[in-house]
């Protein structure tokens, strides 16, 4: 049996197997719609969420499987004081595989060391977000023909944002990656990111504040928002939310075949100006999410399609 809590719970090799089943899936629905067919998802959300939940919900339901559970702590047992730990087991009575995302840091791998059934982490406080890794990896992959020799951008919360670290943890697995990391100073990447990730792997990479300096030399653009739940200051928030906005003027510095990703929800950092811009792939970055959850979906259930 086993668990993602982490990107790298999958080698290279193995990513790419299920990327390439996402674009079978993708250009074959109707050969998948039957494979879980009698098999239970349950989303465990202790927190809310559109496109995570409802991505790994559709995911199950399109691979003709069925969707228990909860979408916040208070409408669950976490209410009465009921742990992690005795929460899965108990979903185990009930579910064959469990997609959990909860505030605290680690709460997926408590869950992972208690389980019967698959666990996925389905984000876990600041830490880590792999199905969402998995969507930029298939986006990218999928756009842009490859995942090696590209100089990445990323924008915004690069402190707080789980997507920023998970991405940058699997992408340094790749050949000739770089990372142009864009942020003000209160919101640079972690130091054990900085030094255990990128230095100690010699990954090239520049920390800068400015997006209009960056913009020349990016293949992917990846924006993320200032996230308000993560500030312990509304003075804090507010005085940090604009500090980056995406708009056409920005774009047009930007290379011809630049992609611009976004974990979403967006708040006002790209401008809705950009939606019709054709670099723009952040709502297809949200169809390819379903795609690589079926997959994920599939590997963990080790269901196969009757060829």
């Amino acid at each position: 049996m086993r668990h993602i809590i982490s990107p790298l719970d999958f080698t290279v090799e193995e990513l790419n197997d299920m990327m390439d089943l996402a674009n079978d899936i993708e250009k074959n629905p109707a050969k998948y719609a039957h494979v879980c067919d009698g098999k239970r998802l349950a989303t465990l959300f202790y927190e809310p969420s559109t496109r995570t939940r409802l991505s790994h919900e559709a995911a199950m339901m399109n691979l003709g499987g069925q969707v228990i559970g909860f979408s916040s702590a208070a409408s669950s047992s976490a209410a009465k004081g009921e742990s992690v730990a005795d929460t899965i087991r108990m979903i185990g009575c009930y579910a064959d595989i469990a997609a959990i995302r909860h505030p605290k840091e680690g709460a997926a791998l408590v869950a992972a060391q208690h389980a019967t059934i698959p666990v996925i982490n389905a984000g876990d406080g600041g830490h880590q977000h792999p199905t969402q890794t998995l969507t930029d990896l298939t986006t990218i992959r999928s756009l842009k023909g490859r995942l090696d020799n590209l100089t990445i951008g990323l924008c915004g919360d690069l402190k707080f944002g789980r997507t920023v670290h998970s991405l940058i943890n699997a992408m340094i697995r790749y050949p000739n990656v770089k990372f142009v990391l864009i942020s003000p100073s209160e919101l640079r990447v972690p130091s054990y990111i900085r030094e255990n990730t990128l230095k100690a792997n010699g990954i090239e990479f520049e920390e800068i504040e400015h997006l209009e300096d960056a913009m020349p030399k990016l293949d992917i653009l990846y924006m993320t928002r200032i996230q308000k739940e993560r500030f312990f200051s509304e003075d804090e928030y507010l005085r940090m939310k604009d500090s980056y906005i995406l708009d056409a003027a920005k774009m047009a510095l930007g290379k011809e075949d630049m992609l611009v990703l976004h974990p979403l929800p967006r708040v006002n950092e790209i401008a809705v100006e950009v939606d019709n811009d054709p670099r723009a792939a952040y709502f297809r970055q949200v169809q390819y999410g379903v795609y690589i959850r079926m997959a994920l979906i599939m590997t963990l259930l080790e269901v196969k399609v009757d060829e």
